[in-house]
């Protein structure tokens, strides 16, 4: 029979897990004591590393101060405010604003209401039309599972939310093509500047440039999903920088607490911030009950703390060539496919006669190393920034053994 705990995008029926138990810097200790190099954040989000006491000792004072306190009106906590004040001086828009929520999930929900609203706000209420993209992951929540584009996440989930539709990933005519037919209707445009959980798929600057253009023409938002990518993942704070394009809304979550505690949140730029503060009788009412929980906010303000001060997201961009320069020598070798990816997250593209699932467990059972695999074709990483040569090597070679013909 199996354990108590459902576990999410398993089968429900599987009775053995691969039990973690300590974890420090970019390794992972098992329940046999085994040493594994962490080469997907765990889970897009570990980016200091693990096993960070800064970070103990900093959420143990919180706790002992305020451990939690509603955020909804009339109340607010110092660690909420610094926080919102901190993100606001890294996003790329100028007098932005921040919505807390707990994951990335609630924050793609969050958006979606948000950009809905505040057109409402600034008489244009027929703009209900959220268009993502084929490839998209924007979580799991309704909203979410609604706008993203991996259909087996969205089979026999339905129905969804109303007014979301998806187009080919990487294709501005046909989005164009959309807008030009239904651009007044049009809330918000939602991207990944890095497709993650659909494959490390980089958009193009060309593309993103080109969303912003078709958003500014038609009088729609662009969000920006920065779930992964947010926080120094692409060598900038926020992806937004690293393409050089300016969103109306950023979701993000993940790599603002590195994990420590759960976070997400949405930056509100100046022109989504305005219809918004346009009535002063207008109530927002939205929010969550651990919107701007302080004790998680103080665990962003110290991740914040320890990645400026060891440069982490400069670091990023090393951490990734070191990576991207090892899997490519692989792919000249013969031994995958080809290498995809931008800043420090990368894919190992298969060949058709190669199983992702196969070597994903050959990695973690000779090679010491946890990645993710995706479908049959591709090996997912996304390591800690903080992860040294020595371990990047290791996750390289882990691929390669993996990538050898049996026998």
């Amino acid at each position: 029979m199996p354990a108590a705990l459902l576990h999410p995008f398993a089968k429900p029926t599987r009775e053995s897990f691969l039990r973690i138990v300590r974890g420090e810097g970019a390794l992972l200790w098992n329940a046999d004591g085994r040493e594994l190099v962490d080469g997907m954040a765990s889970l897009w989000y570990c980016a200091i590393g693990h096993g960070r006491t800064e970070m103990a000792d900093a959420i143990a004072a919180q706790v002992r101060t305020l451990e939690a306190y509603s955020t909804f009106d009339p109340f607010t906590n110092d660690p909420a405010e610094a926080l919102a004040e901190q993100i606001r001086q890294l996003a790329p828009m100028a007098d932005a604003r921040v919505f807390f929520t707990c994951s990335g999930s609630e924050s793609i929900d969050t958006v979606m209401k948000l950009a809905r609203i505040a057109h409402v706000q600034a008489g244009q209420g027929q703009r209900k039309l959220i268009i993502s993209r084929v490839r998209g992951y924007h979580g799991t929540a309704y909203g979410g599972t609604s706008a993203q584009g991996i259909a087996p996440n969205r089979a026999d989930f339905g129905p969804f939310v109303d007014e979301v539709v998806q187009v080919p990933a990487d294709d501005l005519e046909a989005i164009a093509t959309l807008m030009s037919e239904r651009g007044n209707e049009v809330a918000a445009v939602i991207a990944e500047p890095v497709q993650g959980a659909g494959g490390i798929h980089p958009a193009t600057e060309e593309y993103l440039q080109g969303l912003r253009r078709l958003c500014d023409q038609h009088g729609a938002y662009l969000v920006f999903d920065e779930v992964i990518t947010g926080f120094g993942r692409l060598g900038s704070w926020f992806g937004a920088q690293d393409y050089g394009v300016t969103p109306d809304f950023i979701t993000f979550a993940k790599a603002v607490t590195s994990g420590y505690q759960p976070l997400g949140g949405v930056v509100v730029g100046p022109a989504p911030t305005a219809a918004l503060e346009a009535d002063p009788a207008f109530f927002l009412r939205h929010g969550f009950t651990y919107s701007g929980h302080p004790t998680a906010c103080a665990a962003g303000l110290t991740n914040l703390e320890i990645m400026r001060r060891e440069g982490l997201v400069e670091r990023a961009s090393h951490v990734g060539t070191r990576l991207a320069d090892g899997l490519r020598a692989l792919a000249a070798d013969g031994l995958i496919d080809h290498a995809r990816g931008r800043g420090a997250m990368w894919a190992a593209g298969l060949r058709p006669d190669q199983d992702a699932m196969a070597m994903r467990d050959h990695m973690y059972e000779r090679g010491g190393v946890v990645c993710r695999a995706l479908n049959a074709d591709s090996l997912l990483f996304c390591p800690p920034l903080v992860t040294t040569d020595a371990q990047i090597d290791r996750i390289v070679d882990a691929v390669a053994s993996a990538a050898q013909p049996a026998g």
